[in-house]
């Protein structure tokens, strides 16, 4: 081999030294290299939480790091989702939250501390899964259809309702709920739906507004009873539960929904990354079945279409939470 062949095999071998050691550099610092964070501003239990501890299991193994779940709850979800819009933006700490997060800001009184923009202060990453919302009444309530809901509540006989929290998709629903059937029952604000549940099953409060997921395990031993659905059509998870468009009440069709965000500023391909993982996770048929344990229909899609859907909700119920001047204690 002459001096030139050698010059030129020198050079390669110290050109695919420096690859390899720059391919080693890049997976040694590649995202992700330490445990992930799923922050649910709401109590274990509830609906976000079941579907946080889902995903977590399922990316756990998918990214190679651990995933865990934080519950940091208060403030209608304004305190966890503060503290994800306020984390670094380097994808350890994301968010799972309902629509409760577009809503919440807009009832917050000026300087709680907790305050944070749906628009501007986070990173959409992918929508999960919709929900329906029910009226349910505990069986001591001695109501069996929605009408005798009205007539009890307009005789002074039913007064009050369970909510998780102020400016949450359940609370709107109980003010709209109030001027089409023009009944004024009072809302009973908790910190999730898990504590409220429990109070509407020791009888407490009489009935609530929830999603079907936390309350169905309660309908076969007669504890708890769907009078309504607030959706423009029937659930598939309760097909015999009529609407309440069908039982005469307007304007009152208020779903929920569940989603993904990471704080402001995350890189586009992190964000891709996560999304793909999440699209990919939410076709999986171990994941819808256990979706519809909590009666959620998966959705998936990219982060444009979950941020118009947060801009649409924000401006909706922008104009509601001023119609009935909502506002949190």
């Amino acid at each position: 081999m002459n001096k030139t062949a050698r010059r030129r095999m020198l050079v390669a071998l110290t050109a695919m030294a420096a690859a390899t050691l720059a391919g080693g550099a890049i997976a040694q610092d590649g995202y992700p290299n330490r445990p992930v964070t799923l922050v649910v501003a709401y109590p274990a239990g509830g609906d976000s939480d079941v579907l946080a501890r889902l995903f977590a299991e399922k990316l756990t193994a998918r990214l190679g790091q651990p995933v865990v779940v934080e519950n940091r709850t208060g403030a209608a979800g304004t305190i966890g989702s503060a503290y994800v819009a306020k984390a670094p933006a380097d994808g350890y700490t994301l968010l799972v939250a309902p629509n409760t997060l577009a809503i919440s800001p807009l009832v917050l009184k000026p300087g709680t501390g907790a305050s944070y923009d749906p628009q501007k202060d986070f990173t959409p990453i992918v929508e999960l899964g919709t929900q329906s919302l029910f009226v349910i009444v505990n069986k001591e309530a001695g109501v069996t259809r929605m009408s005798e809901l009205v007539t009890r509540a307009k005789s002074g006989n039913l007064q009050s309702y369970a909510s998780p929290g102020n400016g949450s998709p359940m609370h709107i629903l109980g003010e709209l709920f109030n001027k089409s059937a023009g009944v004024k029952i009072a809302q009973v604000p908790y910190r999730g739906s898990a504590p409220a549940i429990v109070d509407l099953l020791g009888g407490q409060v009489p009935m609530m507004y929830s999603t079907l997921g936390p309350v169905a395990q309660y309908f076969q031993s007669g504890k708890l009873r769907p009078l309504a659905v607030a959706d423009t059509k029937r659930s598939p998870f309760a097909p015999n539960v009529p609407t309440l468009t069908e039982l005469g009440y307007k304007d009152v069709e208020v779903g929920a929904w569940q989603a993904v965000l990471g704080p402001k500023g995350m890189s586009a391909e992190m964000v891709g990354m996560l999304n793909k993982h999440f699209n990919e996770i939410l076709k999986m048929p171990e994941v819808v079945a256990r979706m519809a344990t909590v009666a959620t229909t998966p959705v998936g899609g990219d982060p444009a279409t979950l941020r118009t859907l947060i801009a649409n909700d924000y401006a909706r119920y922008g104009k509601l939470v001023k119609e009935f001047g909502i506002q949190a204690d």
